[in-house]
């Protein structure tokens, strides 16, 4: 059902429809961060059960996100849409009003199913919408809303839990979501692909069942020793299943991720560093929280307010990140943005034992290289796929981004909670058999940031010796997510310098892809893929 619109009232709609999917979407993957120490507080969460929260969320997206694409274009875009819209909602109610840790992180894969959907469908119903002549200015909206949701969530949180529980953080995304489905069910045509590929239903399940054995064995090691059933089994799992994945990807006749992609450098190489960098970078925000709040002891509204150091130069820096790479070679504005990165983030890693000063320009640094130089990878890593491979590559560096979100964070979690530990049980080491029991009963309190509990069962003597242990593991773990993000310095460098025409890239298509939308005729020649129009929208321009 469509409203009888002026065909500029239905494009905005429709464009606003888009932009409330993309900002709560964003939303939701930093909101719920400066909420973690209440969570934990209230439903008697361990690092773990936290891990799982950010990570439920995330994996979901990773292992849906190609699905729904393909979904959309054989049944409907707007359709499918509409159903991931209305999946999310249903998931943030199940959120806010989850009873124990295991609920609120089941309800948070839900949450995921339906934001994957809304990611996946989202760009593709804008480029349906606009004729070519107006897509950039359209898709611009459209980045800046989900970056703006994406740099709003710890403010907005910080905000809503000084007044509110922690429940609130979910709760803020239901009037978005009733403007969303009211704007997507009156002004969105419906449109699909009549020569639609068709679903790899193998690989989804092998790729979603791999990484999420691999997520749990490293979430389970911070509370088991590795050589464990519950750590080891799960990990090897992963393995075999994701070996298994990639084996059926080179000989499925339909698969989700052509191996043909992996072979162009560029590509390749731009998948590796959303992977080590965003995945560094989930890691790093999730100890910063627990420091901020659990061991300086800082409110959640100041922790909050405290990421604007970080969200204001990504915001500015996203904006000028096209400029910058017309100006200069890709691999430089890159290079040099991941560096930036790099430096900010371990910067954050020496917090404790340096002056918020340090910590604030590690924000500054952090947020400014990030906004320079995803651009400038997106750029390069979709100019040398071919349009008919344009859907599946959005999906995998979509899905490589989540899937070093949740992935990377269990492994920094595990690490960080396992050396804080250590670090404990060697500071207690001189204790007498009945109080070395007590101790290191609390070992895990350490690692997951709850002094708090430690102190009011073992005494205030034994604060400072907890804070070290605590910011053994949180410089261990920051540190590694700095040289995960450097590595990422030395993957664009070598992947990026060489020229186009010397990358092997996907085959085109034997048939060529069409989308037509129903009830609005034939769609406009010359019109290109949603992945090059992302391209031009950020103010880039091809070049060889």
């Amino acid at each position: 059902m469509t409203l009888s619109l002026t065909e500029s009232r239905r494009r905005r709609l429709t464009l606003f429809a888009m932009c409330m999917a993309t900002f709560m979407t964003s939303l939701d993957l930093t909101i719920v961060n400066v909420a973690l120490p209440s969570m934990q507080s209230e439903l008697h969460m361990g690092a773990a059960e936290l891990e799982w929260v950010i990570s439920a969320y995330s994996l979901s997206l990773a292992a849906v996100i190609p699905a729904s694409g393909a979904l959309g274009d054989r049944y409907g875009r707007k359709r499918i849409f509409l159903t991931g819209m209305v999946v999310f909602s249903i998931g943030v109610v199940a959120c806010a009003v989850a009873w124990n840790a295991l609920s609120l992180i089941a309800f948070r894969a839900v949450q995921g199913l339906g934001g994957a959907a809304m990611l996946a469908l989202g760009l593709s119903i804008i480029t349906e919408t606009y004729p070519k002549e107006q897509r950039a200015s359209a898709i611009g909206a459209w980045a800046a809303i989900g970056g703006t949701g994406f740099g709003a969530g710890p403010v907005g949180g910080g905000i809503l839990l000084t007044f509110f529980g922690w429940q609130s953080v979910f709760w803020i995304n239901l009037p978005f979501a009733a403007l969303g489905i009211a704007c997507t069910f009156l002004a969105v045509r419906e449109s699909r692909n009549p020569q639609a590929r068709r679903l790899d239903v193998p690989g989804i399940v092998l790729s979603a069942l791999g990484l999420v054995c691999l997520t749990l064995g490293f979430v389970e090691s911070a509370d088991h020793p590795w050589g464990s059933a519950v750590v080891a089994f799960p990990l090897a799992a992963g393995v075999v299943l994701l070996l298994a994945f990639l084996g059926w990807e080179r000989r499925a006749p339909h698969p989700m991720m052509p191996p043909a992609l992996l072979r162009a450098r560029s590509f390749a190489s731009a998948s590796g560093i959303y992977l080590l960098c965003y995945g560094g970078m989930s890691g790093a925000l999730f100890w910063v929280t627990l420091y901020f709040q659990d061991v300086a002891g800082w409110s959640v509204l100041r922790t909050g307010l405290s990421w604007l150091f970080m969200n204001i130069p990504f915001l500015t820096m996203a904006q000028f990140g096209g400029r910058l790479d017309s100006r200069f070679r890709s691999v430089t504005v890159a290079v040099s943005g991941i560096l930036l990165a790099a430096v900010g983030v371990f910067l954050l890693s020496r917090a404790g034992t340096t002056p918020f000063a340090v910590s604030a320009l590690g924000y500054v640094l952090y947020g400014g290289g990030f906004g320079t130089f995803v651009p400038a990878v997106t750029h390069v890593a979709m100019r040398d796929v071919p349009p008919g491979a344009s859907g599946a590559a959005s999906g995998v560096l979509n899905a490589s981004r989540q899937i070093g979100s949740s992935v990377c964070l269990a492994v920094l979690g595990a690490v960080g909670v396992n050396s804080a530990v250590s670090a404990w049980q060697e500071k207690t080491a001189g204790l007498d058999g009945a109080q070395r029991a007590q101790v290191l009963e609390r070992s895990r309190e350490v690692g997951g940031g709850r002094l708090h509990t430690v102190v009011e069962a073992l005494g205030e003597p034994f604060r400072q010796p907890a804070v070290d242990s605590f910011l053994h593991g949180y410089q261990l773990s920051i540190g590694i997510a700095a040289a995960a993000t450097a590595v990422a310095a030395v993957l664009a460098w070598a992947g990026f310098r060489q020229r186009a025409g010397q990358l092997p890239t996907a085959p085109e298509p034997t048939t060529p892809e069409s989308s037509t939308p129903e009830s609005a005729g034939p769609r406009p020649a010359g019109g290109s893929s949603a992945d090059e129009v992302t391209v031009a929208g950020k103010g880039l321009r091809p070049r060889p």
